[in-house]
């Protein structure tokens, strides 16, 4: 298991190092591996823990393959938009991250990729203070995610 996010000091909150921005909306994106289609779950973060609201894809079919109760609509850029009829709120999130399914941290227009260049990396999302910011520019694949804030 791989501790994301420094535990010491008392910087701003950060996912896996990833700053937040003031509103703690981040995503955690990806391809789906079904529809092959970029994807993102949408949380926000709230005093070490984060709560997932939204799903939002290129596709619609990622959206029925949740099955999840709540409102469907579409994004200002033509993607497709599921807000959650119940919000889960997690204190961490185990995953599993590989190069096919280039799981990647956004938030604030920046992002953070959490997937090895070969084989399978397990991690464990949490929300702590961090001192520096480990994001960069985002692939063009996820930067239709830069506005992860408008999806509230």
């Amino acid at each position: 298991m791989l501790a994301l996010a420094p535990a010491a000091g008392t910087g701003r909150p950060a996912v896996a190092g990833l700053v937040l921005p003031p509103s703690g909306v981040f995503a955690l994106a990806y391809v789906h591996s079904v529809y092959r289609a970029p994807s993102a779950e949408v949380f926000t973060a709230h005093g070490g823990r984060f709560t997932m609201w939204a799903v939002v894809s290129t596709s619609g079919g990622v959206l029925d393959y949740y099955a999840l109760d709540g409102t469907r609509s579409r994004t200002p850029d033509g993607g497709r938009l599921l807000r959650l009829a119940v919000p889960v709120t997690y204190d961490e999130l185990p995953l599993i991250a590989t190069p096919i399914g280039r799981r990647t941290l956004v938030a604030g227009g920046r992002c953070l990729p959490l997937f090895p260049a070969s084989g399978a990396r397990e991690l464990t999302l949490t929300v702590r203070p961090a001192l520096d910011d480990r994001g960069g520019p985002c692939p063009p694949l996820y930067r239709w995610l830069r506005s992860a804030d408008d999806y509230r």
